[in-house]
């Protein structure tokens, strides 16, 4: 049975891996899959063990895994849902109408600083949405707009691995009590920068992105996003309960969903009350309501990293036995391969690679279960920065990347041809800083 669930969760995960030639959403084989692993675990009346390597019964351990994934999901409703609500209320307009350059290398920085620090307050993913809707008013050209989009995707994921909220690894390591608020930004802020200036900066000197855009009818004056009586303050207030939440996690000691709880009531009780329009009716009131917003996040995103994160935690639980007694799957895998490459830089460079073929949240959750290193050590921070900026080396390989796939129709093997060695120059580029600065940092 040990053998099953191992091959159940490779057959799911290369399901997952090609959900495109299949043509069935990656969330039925994640759900499928975390469903199944623990049935073979009971079925087999398998051994398992607590995070404490200590063997227990199945009922305990599911259900302290079931508690630590709530606390991920929760997080991310919470977010996704405040993201949405400044949405609705054309929030973003704020910024994206002080843009007026046509000048496409004043563009490429603008918006890549732009997608660098949205990412970092919002997540790399709801940053790459709000800039592809930004670039199709400020570039009409769609063949100028690929490099664009692209070059936003590299950005939005090197800001988002810089902080506790800018991409769901992240999240999950400050959850996990891996990385801290202070320690994340301290250590990766800098390689992040890096990470996000290399591909700019070379591509600046690229003939894509010289000379000016050409605008629709020949002139250069964009029609400006309508924005609402609202949408000042909703941005301000979306984005200020977002920070909050590291700020209340820091005071009250408690866990981050608790806070982003506080952040989502404080956000909707702003939206109850606010009038939109001039001539604003009850009629017209649902159109801006959280209600509204809660029915256009992505559910079928949580049920799979529920799906994910479940298997995921079947494996770390499930116990092999070790020279020192019994040890979860991930825990032996991570002794093993320390033996057979001791240097750990190498090890997770490697992760990063992997990170732009397969999700980086299977990843980050398998080295959790692999490492046992302090809180903000530099191997969880080396791992953070990885995971969260390799992904960019191929459009599949982000969930920044797939948004902006899906929403410009971004051909695969054009991505991999003209982006790829921008994005793995600055990965390799941030990755060598992170290690050049590590003694510094750590001591």
């Amino acid at each position: 049975m040990l053998t099953g669930v191992i091959v159940c969760f490779i057959l799911g995960y290369v399901t997952i891996v090609f959900e495109h030639p299949l043509k069935l959403d990656k969330t039925v084989p994640a759900l499928i899959m975390g469903a199944l692993c623990w049935a073979l675990i009971s079925l087999g009346h398998l051994d398992v063990v607590d995070h404490h390597h200590h063997t227990a019964s199945m009922e305990d351990v599911l259900l302290h895994h079931i508690g630590k994934v709530a606390e991920i999901l929760f997080f991310l409703i919470g977010a996704m849902t405040i993201v949405e609500l400044i949405d609705l209320h054309r929030g973003f307009a704020v910024i994206t109408n002080r843009i007026k350059t046509t000048d496409k290398t004043k563009m490429l920085w603008l918006i890549s600083i732009l997608a660098f620090f949205l990412s970092a307050t919002l997540d790399n993913l709801a940053a790459t949405i709000v800039l592809v809707s930004l670039l199709r008013r400020l570039v009409p050209d769609k063949t100028e707009r690929l490099w664009f989009v692209s070059i936003a995707v590299i950005a939005a994921n090197a800001g988002g691995a810089w902080s506790p909220i800018g991409d769901v690894t992240t999240t999950m390591l400050w959850i996990g009590k891996k990385v801290s608020t202070v320690g994340l930004i301290k250590n990766l802020v800098i390689p992040s920068i890096v990470c996000m200036v290399v591909p700019c900066l070379v591509a600046s000197m690229s003939k894509n992105f010289k000379g000016h855009m050409v605008l629709e009818g020949g002139d250069n004056i964009r029609k400006e996003r309508e924005k609402l009586l609202s949408s000042r303050i909703m941005l301000f207030a979306g984005i200020g309960g977002l920070v909050f939440v590291p700020v209340f996690k820091a005071i009250t000691h408690l866990p981050p969903y608790v806070g982003m709880m506080l952040s989502m009531g404080v956000v909707w009780l702003i939206s109850e009350y606010i009038h939109p329009e001039e001539d604003f009716t009850e009629e017209r009131k649902h159109l801006y309501s959280a209600h509204t917003a809660l029915s256009r996040i992505e559910l079928s995103s949580i049920l799979f990293f529920l799906g994910i994160l479940v298997a995921v935690a079947a494996l770390e639980s499930l116990a092999i036995m070790g020279p020192d007694g019994p040890v979860g799957t991930l825990r032996y895998l991570a002794e093993r391969l320390d033996e057979a490459v001791p240097n750990r830089n190498v090890v997770i460079i490697l992760l990063g690679f992997l990170s732009a073929i397969i999700d980086n949240v299977p990843l980050v959750a398998a080295s959790m279960g692999m490492y046992t290193e302090p809180i903000d050590s530099y191997l969880w921070h080396f791992i953070a920065y990885s995971a969260g900026t390799g992904g960019s080396m191929l459009i599949i390989g982000s969930a920044a990347g797939v948004a902006a796939m899906g929403m410009e129709r971004i051909d695969f093997i054009w991505y991999l041809k003209n982006i790829a060695w921008l994005a793995f120059l600055g990965f390799i580029s941030g990755a060598i800083v992170y290690i050049l600065l590590s003694p510094l940092i750590h001591g």
